[in-house]
């Protein structure tokens, strides 16, 4: 999920999606560890949207 996206959607959304985005991380670890993936870097792409997730709903919660 790209920065923008995440700038624009709401709260809820963003908690669904990082649900989902965890979900995801950890099958593809599994994934990883019992073979290894076709494309590794998509651990790192979907690490980095978990993170750019939850520091958005960290900067809303604050600035209310």
């Amino acid at each position: 999920m790209k920065q923008s996206e995440v700038r624009e959607s709401s709260v809820v959304d963003l908690q669904e999606e990082l649900s989902k985005s965890r979900k995801a991380y950890s099958d593809l670890k599994m994934a990883h560890a019992v073979s290894p993936l076709e494309n590794p870097i998509q651990l790192r792409v979907v690490r980095k949207s978990i993170a750019r997730i939850a520091t958005e709903l960290t900067k809303r919660e604050q600035q209310q």
